[in-house]
């Protein structure tokens, strides 16, 4: 089970978080988040993670050239991007990217192409709220390709035993009382339970 931490702000949660075992790093670079930083103070932390460590930035409705800028200064290996409104050309972008599904019911799970998804609770302010996905929604779906994201927390990741998910996202769910602040031993705790789902 691959595991992302999002929402990172500063160096020092960055390396609570690769040493407890994650597999990627999550940046937000959209400005009405408390978790949002600055490509460049990104950048300052990319640049000092070990190998093996994927920084991915969140982007949302935003543009092809936004987008390619912000990784190309930030040094963004993965472009994770909500497009509400399908405008953008993704054969325009310069970088890996993986496409987040909003879901709303069970019918937005269904019918999709055959790549990997990042899938969250809709919510207006566009993640980090902690809500939940339906798990039954889940049920008789291939959810190899899919990144789950929403409300998930160490207490109640031994829920997605059995879905076969490719990943979980988490946010809010390992932060201190302060937005944007990790707490060191929810990290800990949750990279623990995550590696014991199967």
């Amino acid at each position: 089970m691959r595991v992302k931490i999002c929402g990172i702000t500063n160096l020092q949660d960055a390396y609570d978080a690769v040493n407890a075992g994650a597999d990627a790093l999550g940046f937000v670079f959209y400005k009405n988040s408390p978790r949002y930083i600055e490509p460049l103070k990104a950048k300052e932390i990319i640049e000092k993670l070990p190998p093996f460590v994927q920084a991915v930035g969140l982007f949302v409705n935003e543009n092809e050239n936004f987008i390619n800028e912000v990784c190309k200064d930030s040094k963004i290996q993965l472009a994770q991007i909500i497009d509400d409104y399908e405008l953008i050309n993704f054969d325009l972008l310069k970088t890996k990217y993986i496409k987040v599904i909003r879901v709303q019911n069970k019918k937005d799970l269904q019918n999709l192409n055959n790549e990997f998804y990042l899938v969250d609770a809709f919510v207006e302010s566009f993640g980090g709220e902690g809500k939940r996905l339906a798990l039954e929604w889940f049920e008789s779906l291939d959810c190899s390709k899919f990144i789950l994201a929403g409300g998930l927390t160490s207490n109640n990741l031994k829920e997605l035993n059995g879905f076969g998910f490719y990943g979980v996202d988490v946010s809010s769910g390992v932060e201190s009382n302060i937005k944007g602040k990790k707490d060191r031993q929810k990290i800990v705790d949750f990279v623990k339970e995550a590696n014991e789902i199967k």
